[in-house]
């Protein structure tokens, strides 16, 4: 049976309209990437922080706080996939901090007062020279990291979102209390799974996630388990993957899109 003009205009249409259902988005232009130095007079010392504004500016765009893991250094941040996400949100797409931390777990310590640093001098600069939104800001980090924007984001009516990846939270006793905290009566202060299990601490929408083979799994689980209970909004997700960067790198893209949805609100 022959087919005339009709049929091959219809059968081009549904070619081409399969085509555009399964093209990748388009990617934003490059961010803008910035060094400064910031004369911290908590810290008694110049930390050196790292700025992404998307293209088009930050002004009016919400600020993502992103702190990173032990060891690490705020530019460790910026791998191929989280510039990638980061381009992939298009408008949406907040300004990003990442603040300096060196080893300091992110709190008020002996060594110095890291936490009190972020919220009052590291936040406002950042607000100031990208002109973001002071009314959506949202805290998130990786391992150490993920444990100080957990710690830090019970803060009331600061932040419009909290995320912890691979957070390095600890049971009563674990390992890692000893590096990450002065003493008993520090961590006692800053015992995630404690806290929550009073009440939830947050008023935020709050993301957790760690990948099935970390050996920080059991602990973050429990946390968005007692989180839930006590009433908080949480999303909590155990992906394949260890504690490490191919880990981190696989879920950009989810992790911007959460910040980025729940600071449009």
């Amino acid at each position: 049976m022959r087919r005339g003009p009709a049929f091959a205009l219809a059968a081009l249409a549904v070619i081409l309209c399969a085509a555009c259902g399964s093209a990748k988005p388009r990617l934003a232009a490059q961010p803008k990437v910035t060094n400064f130095a910031l004369e911290s007079k908590l810290m008694g010392r110049t930390l050196y922080e790292e700025l992404v504004t998307p293209a088009g500016g930050g002004k009016g765009r919400p600020l993502l706080v992103f702190l990173h893991g032990y060891g690490a250094s705020p530019s460790d941040t910026l791998s191929a996939a989280f510039i990638a996400g980061l381009r992939r949100l298009g408008e949406r797409a907040p300004v990003v901090l990442l603040p300096e931390g060196d080893t300091g777990w992110w709190h008020d310590r002996s060594e110095g007062p890291w936490g009190s640093y972020v919220l009052k001098e590291a936040i406002p600069a950042a607000l100031r020279r990208s002109g973001a939104d002071p009314h959506r800001v949202a805290i998130g980090g990786i391992s150490m990291g993920g444990f100080g924007a957990l710690d830090l984001g019970r803060a009331p009516r600061r932040f419009c979102a909290v995320g912890g990846h691979s957070p390095a939270v600890f049971f009563p006793g674990g390992a890692g209390i000893a590096v990450a905290f002065d003493s008993d009566t520090d961590f006692a202060r800053h015992n995630l799974l404690g806290i929550a299990r009073k009440r939830s601490p947050y008023d935020a929408p709050v993301w957790i996630d760690v990948g099935d083979r970390d050996q920080l799994r059991p602990a973050a689980a429990k946390l968005a388990s007692e989180l839930r209970a006590g009433g908080a909004n949480v999303t909590f997700h155990v992906w394949p993957g260890e504690h490490n960067g191919r880990y981190w790198d696989a879920h950009f893209a989810q992790y911007l899109g959460f910040y980025a949805k729940a600071c449009a609100a």
